[in-house]
């Protein structure tokens, strides 16, 4: 069993009233390696420009009734398959087999010295995972940045994927076009070399929770720092600079009219997430990561889309308020028509 967690971008923002987090916490290896994991992690072996790589993932089946049904889910930049326990235990009673991998870069999988980051790689990657697992048509459940990654992996792989449901996902905005600065790979390596625990929590409860906390939550801040601060420091620095990268730089908004199948969007009107937002001009600033208005604008670009808001919760409402969630999240899916 592991606990893994992906790096993270430390906050410009100082809270105030916030509980201290511990300087010397626990420290994970460079693939999550002493984190526990809600379910049993095996590791995909593949090579991938030129490189031995490991994917691990989660293949939880149904406990409940099956229904001869999977669904993928994808995690996003500062989570990792092991921030969807919830999501799995529901939908594995619900009748569901869960596939919930850790994309390369993240978590429990490798973090190579250089890689060309791209999310048709990232989807390419999945692809050959769920068809080692004889996996042929899926749901696809996307997180944060795993919204962006199911998006390009329902363009990529359209006749595969039944249903896609989005979450609060980054990437309902291109940033750059907006307005918002450009950082350097080498300014993000520098940056993410000196996140810590507390620059997490500042960051998570200013920006994904409108200032809120529920104690549930510093596990997955001691998940990431423990990570970013294990012996795989450096290496896990450069993943995630080479990763925000390529979130910045490879919107998929614009294909979202390409989007072929049935699609949910799954958004806490509270969030405020935007790449490198703390950089932007203060005009930008203010325009960017509104999600009470880019849900509702996105559902008018996605051909097939149902939009439930969440009012009052913010980047992960599926942590927030599970049972709600989960309840919204599975009578659509369970009312979708399937291949």
């Amino acid at each position: 069993m592991i606990r893994s967690r992906s790096l993270w971008l430390p906050s410009l923002l100082l809270a105030t009233s916030l509980p201290a987090f511990a300087a010397e916490g626990p420290t994970y290896g460079p693939q999550l390696q002493g984190f526990e994991y809600p379910y049993p992690v095996q590791h995909f072996a593949f090579q991938s420009q030129g490189k031995s790589l490991q994917m691990g993932y989660m293949d939880v089946p149904a406990s409940g009734k099956a229904n001869g049904r999977s669904v993928v889910l994808m995690h996003g930049k500062n989570f990792c398959g092991a921030t969807w326990d919830t999501s799995i235990k529901t939908l594995s009673e619900a009748g569901y087999r869960v596939i919930a991998p850790d994309q390369i870069g993240f978590c429990t999988s490798s973090k190579p010295d250089s890689y060309q980051y791209s999310f048709q790689q990232l989807a390419i990657n999945t692809h050959d995972l769920l068809n080692a697992l004889g996996i042929q048509q899926v749901s696809l459940l996307g997180h944060s940045t795993g919204g962006m990654l199911a998006t390009r992996y329902a363009l990529l792989y359209p006749d595969q994927v039944e249903q896609l449901a989005l979450v609060n996902p980054i990437g309902l905005e291109d940033w750059k076009a907006l307005g918002v600065p450009h950082r350097s790979v080498d300014q993000w390596y520098a940056r993410e070399l000196k996140v810590t625990a507390e620059d997490i929590h500042n960051y998570e409860r200013s920006t994904y929770y409108a200032g809120r906390w529920k104690p549930e939550f510093d596990r997955w801040v001691e998940m990431l720092a423990g990570l970013n601060n294990g012996p795989g420091h450096t290496q896990v620095a450069w993943n995630s600079a080479l990763i925000y990268d390529m979130i910045f730089t490879q919107p998929v908004y614009y294909e979202f009219k390409n989007l072929k199948m049935p699609t949910l969007l799954l958004i806490g009107t509270d969030d405020t997430t935007a790449i490198s937002k703390d950089i932007a001009p203060p005009a930008v600033k203010a325009k960017i990561g509104n999600y009470h208005v880019l849900g509702k604008e996105a559902a008018k670009l996605i051909p097939q889309s149902t939009l439930v808001e969440f009012p009052g919760l913010g980047h992960a409402p599926q942590m927030e308020e599970p049972a709600k969630f989960h309840k919204a999240l599975i009578g659509w899916l369970n009312t979708q028509p399937t291949r």
